[in-house]
C-alpha cells in the first residue's frame, strides 16, 4: 500500500500537479478570481457595446453618414429648383464655351485678334447662325402650316364620316352628342388654358432673362475661361489643388468630348429622318427636320419622339401608307444610330453603360423635366471621369504631358496663383480695381507662349 501511494505521489509531480514534498508539504491553490461588483442601474461600457452585434453598430454608423449625404442632395436639389434660371443659364454657357472655345482660339491665332474681340465675333456669328435656321424653319412652318391644318381638318371630317358609315355604325346623333360634351369641356376649362397661356408667357420671360444670363457667361468664359477656373481652384485648400484642376481639366475635355460627338450622331439623325420626310413629300420637311436635331441631344429618347411627329405629320397629309414608310425609316435610322454611331463614338467618349445613360435620362427628366434629361448625361459623364481620376484612374493620361491642353501646361497652376495674389496686391497697393489680366495665365513650370498665340487654352 505504502508503494501505491509513492507511485501515485511522482505521478501527480510529473504532470505538472502541486509541489509534493513527501506527503506532508502541499502548495496552497491560486485564489479565484475577483468578481466585480455590479452597480444597479448601471452597465459597463464594454458590457453595452458587447451587447450589440458589430453588424448591427456597422449598419447604424453608415445609416447616419447616408442619411446626411441624402440631406445634403436634398438641399442641393431645392436650391437648383429655387435658382433653375440661373443654374441653366450658366450650364448652357459651359455647353456652348466648350464648343465654341475652338473657334475663339482659331481667331486669336489666324487673325491676331485680342481675346475680348474674337469672343465677340465668335458668339455674333453664332447667333447669326442660329437666327437664320429659325428664319428658315418658320418661313417653311408659316407656307406650309396652312395646308396641312386644312388637311387635317379633312381627315377629321373622314374620321367622322367612317364613326357612321364603317364597320362601326355609330349613329351621327350620338358622334353630336360626343362633339357638344367636348366642346363644352373646352368652354368649362377656359380659365386653365387662359391660365396656361400666362404661365406660357412666364416661361417666355425666362426664357429671355436665362438668355441674356447665358450670353454674359459665354462671353467672359471665351474670354477668361482660365482665369475664372483658377480662381475657383484657388478657393480650394493648396494641399488639393493640383489634384482638383487636373480632375477639372478631365472633365472638360470629356464634356467637349460628348458635346461633339452628340452634334454629330444628332446631324446624322436629322439628315436621315428630314431626307426620308422630304422623298416621301410630307410637308414641314425642314421644320420637322431642325426638331429631330434639337430632340437628338436627349439620348436614347429624344429622336424617338421628334420622329414620331414626322409620323404623325405623315399620317395627317398623306395617309396610312405614308405613315409606316415614314416609321420604317425612323426606326432604320435609330436602329443605325443605337447600334453603329453610339458604340463607336459615344463610347469612348461618355464610357457609360447604356442602363446609366437611361437612369440618368430618367432622373433628369423627373428632377428638371427636358432640361434635366438634357444636362443628365454629360453631367454623369464628367462626374464619372472626375471621380475615376481622383481614385487613380486617369482616362486621359496624355495630358499629364500636353503644354496645350486646356486650363494652362502642367505645373502651371501655382504660379498663375502666386501671379495672381501678387497682381491683386499691386493693385491694392495703388487703389486700383480688383481684377486679374488673362496675360499672366502662362507662369513658371512651364514654356511660356503669348496669350494670343495659344491653341486650346481657354477652360
Amino acid at each position: 500500500m505504502p508503494d501505491l501511494t509513492s507511485s501515485w505521489m511522482s505521478r501527480l509531480a510529473s504532470r505538472g500537479g502541486p509541489d509534493v514534498v513527501g506527503t506532508d508539504h502541499v502548495r496552497p491553490a491560486a485564489a479565484p478570481p475577483r468578481r466585480r461588483t455590479a452597480v444597479p442601474g448601471r452597465r459597463t461600457q464594454a458590457s453595452a457595446s458587447d451587447a450589440v452585434p458589430w453588424s448591427v453598430r456597422a449598419a447604424a454608423a453608415w445609416s447616419w453618414r447616408v442619411l446626411v449625404l441624402a440631406a445634403a442632395a436634398a438641399v442641393l436639389v431645392y436650391l437648383v429648383i429655387t435658382f433653375k434660371t440661373i443654374v441653366v443659364s450658366v450650364l448652357v454657357a459651359i455647353l456652348l464655351s466648350v464648343l465654341l472655345d475652338p473657334v475663339s482660339s482659331m481667331l486669336r491665332r489666324r487673325l491676331r485678334l485680342p481675346r475680348t474681340l474674337a469672343s465677340a465675333v465668335t458668339i455674333l456669328v453664332t447667333l447669326a447662325v442660329v437666327v437664320g435656321l429659325l428664319v428658315l424653319a418658320g418661313r417653311s412652318i408659316a407656307s406650309g402650316f396652312g395646308a396641312l391644318a386644312q388637311r387635317a381638318n379633312q381627315g377629321f371630317g373622314e374620321l367622322i364620316s367612317w364613326l357612321s358609315t364603317g364597320p362601326l355604325q355609330i349613329d351621327q346623333p350620338q358622334i353630336d352628342t360626343w362633339l357638344t360634351e367636348l366642346q363644352g369641356q373646352i368652354q368649362a376649362n377656359a380659365s386653365t388654358i387662359v391660365g396656361g397661356v400666362l404661365s406660357a408667357t412666364g416661361s417666355v420671360t425666362s426664357v429671355v432673362t436665362g438668355a441674356v444670363i447665358a450670353l454674359f457667361c459665354l462671353f467672359f468664359f471665351l474670354k477668361e475661361g482660365r482665369t475664372i477656373w483658377q480662381w475657383v481652384c484657388r478657393l480650394t485648400p493648396a494641399s488639393a489643388r493640383d489634384r482638383i484642376n487636373e480632375a477639372g481639366i478631365r472633365g472638360w475635355v470629356t464634356l467637349g468630348a460628348y458635346a461633339r460627338t452628340q452634334i454629330l450622331v444628332a446631324f446624322v439623325d436629322a439628315v436621315g429622318i428630314g431626307l426620308g420626310a422630304f422623298i416621301l413629300g410630307v410637308p414641314l420637311a425642314l421644320p420637322l427636320t431642325v426638331l429631330v436635331f434639337l430632340g437628338s441631344f436627349i439620348p436614347i429618347v429624344g429622336a424617338v419622339l421628334t420622329g414620331s411627329i414626322a409620323v404623325l405629320v405623315a399620317l395627317v397629309d398623306q395617309g396610312l401608307v405614308t405613315a409606316l414608310i415614314m416609321l420604317g425609316i425612323v426606326l432604320l435610322v435609330q436602329q443605325l444610330e443605337s447600334n453603329l454611331l453610339q458604340p463607336w463614338l459615344m463610347g469612348n467618349a461618355v464610357s457609360l453603360h447604356p442602363i446609366a445613360v437611361l437612369l440618368a435620362v430618367t432622373a433628369g427628366t423627373g428632377i428638371a423635366g427636358v432640361l434635366g434629361a438634357l444636362f443628365a448625361v454629360p453631367f454623369a459623364a464628367v462626374i464619372n471621369t472626375v471621380v475615376l481620376y481622383l481614385h487613380g484612374h486617369d482616362k486621359y493620361p496624355r495630358l499629364a504631358t500636353d503644354l496645350n491642353r486646356p486650363g494652362g501646361p502642367p505645373g502651371a497652376l501655382a504660379g498663375a496663383i502666386e501671379d495672381a495674389y501678387a497682381h491683386v496686391a499691386e493693385e491694392d497697393d495703388d487703389g486700383g480695381v480688383l481684377a486679374e489680366s488673362g496675360d499672366d495665365e502662362n507662369h513658371a513650370g512651364a514654356t511660356a507662349v503669348p496669350a494670343d498665340d495659344e491653341p486650346d487654352e481657354r477652360r
